[in-house]
């Protein structure tokens, strides 16, 4: 009872109490990732308006192109397609900042969780707290293992039943958000080399359409890892409340 009190005393500390300092438990220590969860949540928030105003940038473009074709002749006025091309550019500018800006925050508050994870439920996890950051820098690699890292995250962070035991938490939106970033990733190269390279004004004009579908991909991504961010989060904040932990393994059962 002694025990459950002070774990209990510890998960009401973590809800803001300044100066907490957790005890260590094992090799890592307990810290709280709301603050970076809400800085997560707001930076992935600008990188979608980032996407939507770039959205709007191409759709522009590509009507201003439409409409100027003429049996496969191109013939826009030079100011309004300088204008064009320079909103395009602008919001290409805005999109690589707030992407910059948010996968930093991000990885922080990944390696966070992952850390907080490890205390949580050593036995859900298959690589170390380093590969929070380092796997997504990995050449082919970044397409799987941040999201073992995720799914050893999501798992150990899942409520106890009455036993001490971790539950079971739905992966669809996980999974959902990871296909998203995923596809966005594969398509967007392909998509910026074609326009890249377009020459004729059916090229841009096709291009233009396929940058727009990949910005939309990308905006849907960043709604769904805000739901993700927000759902760990939460996780971790009521798991550190009731403070059990670590989760006590299921016993096997007997065939």
């Amino acid at each position: 009872m002694c025990t459950t009190a002070a774990d209990a005393a510890r998960g009401q500390s973590w809800a803001g109490s300044p100066g907490w300092a957790p005890e260590p438990l094992g090799p890592d220590q307990l810290r709280s990732p709301a603050g970076l969860a809400k800085a997560v949540c707001v930076l992935l928030g600008a990188a979608a308006v980032a996407d939507v105003l770039s959205i709007a940038a191409e759709i522009h473009s590509r009507m201003l192109l439409a409409d100027g074709l003429d049996d496969g002749f191109l013939a826009v006025d030079d100011h309004e397609l300088t204008l064009a091309d320079n909103m395009t550019g602008t919001a290409g500018v805005l999109q690589l900042l707030t992407f910059v800006a948010t996968a930093v925050v991000f990885l922080v508050w990944l390696h966070r969780v992952r850390r907080n994870a490890e205390v949580f439920d050593p036995s859900a996890h298959t690589l170390r707290p380093g590969w929070a950051i380092g796997g997504w820098f990995v050449p082919v690699g970044n397409l799987w293992l941040p999201y073992r890292v995720m799914s050893g995250v999501w798992s150990a962070s899942a409520p106890l039943d009455g036993l001490g035991h971790r539950s079971f938490v739905p992966r669809g939106l996980l999974n959902a958000w990871w296909a998203a970033l995923v596809a966005d990733q594969l398509v967007s190269r392909g998509v910026t080399r074609y326009y890249a390279n377009a020459e004729t004004g059916d090229e841009m004009v096709r291009g233009l359409d396929m940058l727009a579908a990949t910005d939309a991909l990308d905006l849907g991504a960043a709604v769904l890892a805000i739901l993700v961010v927000r759902r760990v989060t939460a996780m971790q904040s009521r798991r550190a409340e009731l403070g059990a932990f670590p989760a006590v393994p299921r016993p096997l059962q007997a065939h």
